[in-house]
C-alpha cells in the first residue's frame, strides 16, 4: 500500500532533480536565514550558487551535535518564534539539549512521512494504533501520533510506561498497531505472560513500528514470537525531525528514506569523505523542505551503509540497512572495538537465557575488564549448577569469537535486571570511577 504513490515511486532521475532543487533551495534558505550557516559557509569560500549538482553537497562544512548545543537554544532557528508552532529537544543527559522547532509546514511534512511509513506497513484507518513512545518534548510519541491522525487510525495515545495498564488497554480497546521502544516491547509481552496470566500472542496485536535504540535482527525475531506479530524498524532523530527519517517496508530489507525531505550521505567517519557503495560508514542527512530548523550535513554518528538495488515494493527511495550503532556507542576494550549489538547478538543466539543484559566495563588493576551480566531463563535457573556453568562457559566462547576479546558473562535471576519503559540502558561504563 501507498500513501503518497506518486512521491513513493518516482523514477530517480526526476528525484534527483527534485532533490537538487530543494537541496540549493535550503543551502540558500539557510545562508541568508542563519547567521551560524552563512559563517561556516564563509569560512568554507562557499555560496549559494556554488551548489550546482548533488556532488556539490560534499564541499558544503558538516553540521554536528556539539554544534547545535554551542547555539542552544534557538540559534539554529531560521524563523521568528512567533512562527514556531512546536517544540521539542533531546534529554540532555551528556550536555545542553538538542532543541528542535517545527513551523505548521514542517509538522505537516513530519504527518506526510509518518502517514507513508505507517502506510506502506498495511496501518489504514481500520486500525487502533496504542502509541507506547513518550509523549512531551521527546519527538516519539508525537511523531507517530501526527501519522496515525494523517491516516485515521484510532489512536490510543498511552505514552511510556504503567505497563499493566498499557496490556488491559490493548485488550479493552482491540489494539492492532503497537509502537515503542523494542525493549519496552519485549518487557510488555514478558509483563503480560508473568504478571498478568496472559499469552501476548492472543491479543489482537498484528504490526509493530519500534525504533528509538539500537536493536537486532535476533531481536526482532522475538518479538514477532511472543507477540505473533510482523516488527518493522524505524528511523528518526530530533536534530532532523524526529520518527519517520526511515521505515521498513513489507519486505523488510532495509529501511526506506524519503529522500524527496532528507537527502541521505554515507561517509567515512574519520576522513569525512563519501564511502564506496555499499560499505559500512557514518549516516549524514540534510533536510530540504525544513523551515524552522534547516539541517544542512547533519552527522547523525548512526552507522549503516545503503542497501543495493530496487527493493520489490516498487519505492525508488535509497535504503539503509539497520543501525548497527552509533560512532559514540562504540565501546573500546584492550584496544577492541566493539559494538553493543554484537553482544546481544550472541545473548538471542543461546538457549536458556532471556534478551534482558547489561555490559558493565570497569579498568581494576588499568587494564580494562568487560563483564556481561544476563538474565537465565525461569527453566534454566531450576538447572543443576553444572548445567549452568556449562551454559555460562558457551556464552563467553561466543562472544569472544565475535567481538574478539575475552570477557567475563554473569549468569543472573530471571527479572534481576532493571526493566526499560523507553530506552533500555545497555552500558555501564564505570572505568572513569576506578
Amino acid at each position: 500500500m501507498y500513501w503518497n504513490k506518486e512521491a513513493e515511486t518516482m523514477p530517480r532521475e526526476e528525484l534527483q532533480k527534485l532533490q537538487l532543487q530543494r537541496l540549493r533551495e535550503v543551502v540558500r534558505y539557510a545562508y541568508e536565514r542563519v547567521p551560524f550557516y552563512r559563517k561556516r559557509f564563509e569560512a568554507a569560500g562557499i555560496k549559494p550558487e556554488d551548489i550546482r549538482s548533488l556532488e556539490d553537497l560534499k564541499y558544503i562544512p558538516f553540521t554536528s551535535k556539539a554544534d547545535l548545543r554551542e547555539v542552544y537554544p534557538f540559534g539554529l532557528f531560521a524563523v521568528p518564534l512567533s512562527e514556531i508552532v512546536e517544540i521539542h529537544s533531546s534529554s540532555g543527559t551528556t550536555g545542553k539539549p538538542v532543541v528542535a522547532g517545527y513551523t505548521k509546514k514542517d509538522l505537516e511534512v513530519w504527518g506526510e512521512v509518518m502517514a507513508r511509513s505507517l502506510t506502506m506497513i498495511g496501518v489504514t484507518s481500520q486500525d487502533v494504533i496504542q502509541i507506547a513512545y513518550g509523549y512531551g518534548l521527546f519527538t516519539g510519541g508525537l511523531g507517530f501520533h501526527y501519522g496515525a491522525l494523517k491516516i485515521g487510525a484510532t489512536i490510543v495515545p498511552a505514552s511510556a510506561g504503567n505497563t499493566r495498564r498499557q496490556i488491559t488497554l490493548m485488550q479493552d480497546f482491540g489494539t492492532t498497531v503497537l509502537a515503542c521502544t523494542p525493549s519496552y516491547a519485549l518487557y510488555l509481552a514478558e509483563y503480560a505472560r508473568d504478571e498478568m496470566g496472559i499469552d501476548p500472542s492472543t491479543l489482537k496485536l498484528r504490526v509493530g513500528s519500534f525504533g528509538a535504540e539500537m536493536w537486532t535482527e535476533e531481536m526482532r525475531r522475538e518479538i514477532e514470537r511472543r507477540f505473533g506479530i510482523k516488527a518493522y524498524n524505524v528511523y528518526g532523530l530530533t536534530e532532523i525531525i524526529g520518527p519517520g527519517v526511515a521505515h521498513e517496508c513489507e519486505e523488510q530489507k532495509g529501511l526506506h528514506i524519503w529522500e524527496d525531505h532528507f537527502l541521505p550521505e554515507i561517509i567515512d567517519p574519520e576522513t569525512g569523505e563519501w564511502v564506496e557503495e555499499g560499505k559500512e560508514g557514518e549516516l549524514v542527512l540534510t533536510t530540504l523542505t525544513k523551515e524552522g530548523v534547516p539541517m544542512i550535513r547533519f552527522r547523525t554518528r548512526d552507522i549503516t551503509s545503503f542497501v543495493p538495488g530496487e527493493c520489490p515494493c516498487g519505492r525508488t527511495g535509497r535504503r539503509i540497512e539497520r543501525i548497527k550503532g552509533r560512532t559514540d556507542d562504540m565501546i573500546k576494550v584492550r584496544g577492541v572495538m566493539l559494538f553493543p549489538y554484537q553482544i546481544e547478538q550472541c545473548i538471542l543466539e543461546v538457549q536458556g537465557v532471556e534478551p534482558h543484559y547489561q555490559i558493565i566495563l570497569t579498568r581494576p588493576h588499568h587494564l580494562d575488564e568487560i563483564e556481561v551480566q544476563v538474565e537465565m531463563a525461569k527453566e534454566t535457573f531450576s538447572d543443576e549448577v553444572r548445567a549452568i556453568e556449562e551454559l555460562r562457559r558457551r556464552l563467553e566462547k561466543k562472544i569472544e569469537e565475535t567481538v574478539g576479546i575475552r570477557v567475563k558473562v554473569t549468569l543472573v535471576e530471571p527479572k534481576s535486571l532493571p526493566r526499560s519503559e523507553g530506552k533500555a540502558k545497555r552500558v555501564i561504563d564505570k572505568r572513569n570511577l576506578s
